[in-house]
């Protein structure tokens, strides 16, 4: 029996940490196209392709959705608009490491603060200590090693990450037969994100988003940071609990490192790496810890925010 129990808990393991590299790979591979089309541009066709499978795939019944349904697609929608726009700004400044490290402290703050529990706030001080160390880590402090309107834009994608997690736990929570169960919330949301990034991409690229090279690469991230993670952790969900799915999501940082050092030959010096350790440490503590509904948040949240 328990090497059966082994079995079944190490498929959905492998699934969640595919997903989490997956994700990052494709946020790595997404900042090669920037030369292309900017970041603008490359968000906006990743989102466009993302849309287009997802409601392949889920066909959402907009038209059974109620007001309320809607409120919660749109608010899912903006928040995963912004979330992307301004993390792909962020890209363009930063690491992709220090980018995903910042960002986390959305998520991280979420937890602690849904926690209610006062010490739950020394999670988020072991994160912003992390921060500081990934700044110091980069030259001669925080200001001067990183670029501060390259922090601000990943603070933003933070903020918008939190706010995703808040929408993002009404929808993927709806109601067993409910019109927004399954991906549909998800797939109309994307597509809400995608035509709300639409005009600022065709004003920043115009016909450059067009090549059939850069479309190409833009259905390959789609696939990398949507399709592919959501759905192998659909599939880990079946079996894995929820409080070890949340540990696995607080890899995030420590494969955006991976990515960033394979992909992209962005190497850390040993005090950004403490700074991503304690970050992933204060994830790991933060979610693992957290009440039910705070941990079943990351689930929607994983497919649509990189």
């Amino acid at each position: 029996m328990a090497d059966k129990d082994h079995g079944g808990t190490a498929v959905p393991v492998v699934a969640v940490l595919g997903a989490v590299l997956s994700m990052q790979f494709g946020a790595a591979f997404a900042t090669t196209l920037f030369d292309q089309a900017g970041a603008a541009g490359t968000v906006t066709v990743r989102l466009l392709f993302a849309a287009l499978v997802l409601c392949a795939i889920a066909r959402p019944p907009v038209h059974r959705w109620t007001r309320i349904e809607w409120q919660g697609v749109l608010a899912l929608g903006a928040s995963l608009a912004v979330m992307n726009t301004f993390f792909y700004a962020a890209l363009t400044r930063l690491p992709l490491a220090t980018t995903v490290t910042i960002e986390f402290l959305g998520p991280l703050t979420v937890a602690a603060v849904l926690s209610r529990r006062i010490r739950d706030g020394v999670w988020v001080l072991l994160a912003l200590a992390g921060i500081l160390c990934l700044g110091a880590g980069h030259g001669d402090g925080l200001a001067a090693g990183l670029d501060p309107v390259g922090v601000a834009l990943a603070l933003v994608a933070a903020a918008a990450w939190a706010g995703y997690i808040v929408a993002g736990s009404y929808v993927a929570t709806s109601l067993p037969g409910s019109a927004l169960s399954g991906t549909a919330g998800l797939a109309g949301a994307t597509a809400i994100a995608a035509a709300a990034v639409l005009p600022l991409g065709i004003f920043s690229a115009g016909t450059q988003m067009l090549s059939p090279t850069f479309l190409a690469a833009g259905f390959a991230v789609a696939l990398l940071s949507s399709v592919i993670p959501y759905s192998l952790e659909i599939r880990a969900l079946r079996d894995l609990s929820k409080n070890v799915f949340a540990i696995l999501i607080a890899l995030e940082p420590a494969a955006a490192a991976l990515a960033g050092v394979v992909v992209l030959g962005q190497f850390l010096d040993p005090l950004s790496a403490t700074g991503i350790a304690l970050v992933v440490a204060a994830g790991i503590g933060a979610l693992r810890n957290s009440r039910p509904q705070t941990a079943v948040a990351p689930v929607p949240e994983v497919s649509g925010r990189e």
